[in-house]
Formats: C-alpha cells, structure tokens, sequence
C-alpha cells in the first residue's frame, strides 16, 4: 500500500521534529488528516505536544471526538479559547452570524475565534505540525512539507502534504482510527458548524467550508501561504 510506505517516512520526520524543533506543538483540528497525525505522534514522539481550537461554534460531533481521542491515547490535548471580550464586541457590532454578510466580517470572525488563539499556542515554540494536504484545495496545490513561518517566527511542517484522500482513509480503516462521524455523511472538510456543510457528489473538497463565497477567498488566515492565494479584502470596519 502506498499509505504505508508515506506513513513509515512522516513517522520518521515526526522523530526528527521531536528531536531537532522542540518544543513542537500539534495543531490538531480534529479533521481526517489530523487523526492520521494523532495518531502517528502518540506512535513515535509522543513529546510533541497537542492542542485543539475550540471556536466555540464547533459542531457537537468535534466534541464527542475530543472525548474519543482522550479516551484511545490516553492524553487531552490543551483547548484554546477565543477572547470572551473581542467575541462580545464582535457580536454586539455585527450580530451573532454576521459572518455571512461579507468576506470581511467572516475573516474577521475567524481571525478573532481561530487565528488569536493560535498565536497564543503557538508562542514560545519552535514549530508547529499541521495536517495540510496539496490535493485538498486550489490554494494548498503548493503546500511543503517544511516551511518558516514568518507570521509566528518559527518552523512548520506539513507531513503529509503528498497524501491524497485515499491515503488518508486507508490509514484510518487500517489501524480503526477514531474519527468525527460527520466525515460519514458527506462532510470531508469540518469546521465551525454556522460555516461548514455537506457536499455533493463531484463537488471539491473544500465546497462545504464557507458554501456561501467563492473559492478563491476560503482561508481562516492560520495558514499565511495560503492566505497569499487570497484576494485582498477591505479591512472590516
């Protein structure tokens, strides 16, 4: 299987980043991708540590998985936290769904409910292990497996940037990985649950992720190559 010969070499970069970045921290998003690297980390570097964003408008499904991952390793990764005061402002200005009035707003949102609290995990380390994939988006088609990280200062890597979806799934079903049953009913890509639907048969694996913009603007802002794919929008007032 190829899965198994890419799995053999992120395993082996997850000892060299353990050894030669700590600390290193996991972003884990709780994706499909994500479970694949949960599970390798607790295999072979079990230092590197783990961590969760919890936006606070995650499906319920998300949470169930946080338990299962509890449960199956045997470790709770750390959950950040947007801030109560800018979430409150936000909402009292724009409104509790906002996010679908503009691309502005939505980035805004996402900046103050995922890319704030990143910067807090992400301080004082000096890398940071996503589960990134060239074939999940038009904006991702020229992710690395390494990169510096200019934003936060620090190394970042993306293991498995050469997997395709059916790499991801074998694993998986190989080893009975746990995995957010949304994935079963047609969700490939998950995200808060006001921004986040099914697809269609044929459609991209990202379509369900803000359904309501274009392709061309459907990043969170954690990623900042990803974010130089985007077009410029004015700034939200």
């Amino acid at each position: 299987m190829v899965w198994e010969r890419k799995a053999q070499e992120v395993g082996r970069r997850l000892v060299a980043i353990e050894r030669d970045h700590a600390p290193a921290v996991f972003a884990n998003s709780l994706g499909l991708e994500d479970m694949v690297l949960t599970d390798l980390i607790m295999q072979h570097a079990p230092g590197i540590g783990m961590f969760t964003l919890d936006t606070g408008r995650l499906p319920e499904e998300t949470y169930r998985l946080m338990d299962q991952v509890a449960g199956r390793y045997g470790v709770r990764m750390a959950v950040y936290f947007p801030d109560t005061g800018a979430v409150e402002g936000f909402t009292r200005r724009h409104g509790v769904n906002a996010f679908y009035e503009s691309v502005p707003l939505r980035r805004e949102c996402c900046r103050i409910r995922k890319v704030e609290p990143l910067g807090r995990a992400l301080a004082a380390k000096k890398a940071w292990i996503t589960g990134l994939r060239r074939e999940q988006a038009a904006t991702r088609q020229e992710v690395t497996f390494s990169e510096f990280d200019s934003d936060h200062g620090l190394s970042k890597f993306n293991p498995l940037a050469d997997w395709t979806l059916a790499d991801v799934w074998g694993y998986i079903r190989a080893f009975d990985v746990p995995y957010n049953t949304l994935h079963d009913r047609d969700y490939p890509s998950l995200g808060c649950a006001p921004c986040t639907r099914a697809v269609a048969p044929g459609e991209d694996l990202r379509a369900g992720r803000w359904w309501w913009e274009s392709g061309e603007t459907k990043e969170c802002g954690c990623h900042a190559r990803e974010e130089q794919a985007v077009a410029e929008e004015d700034e939200v007032s």
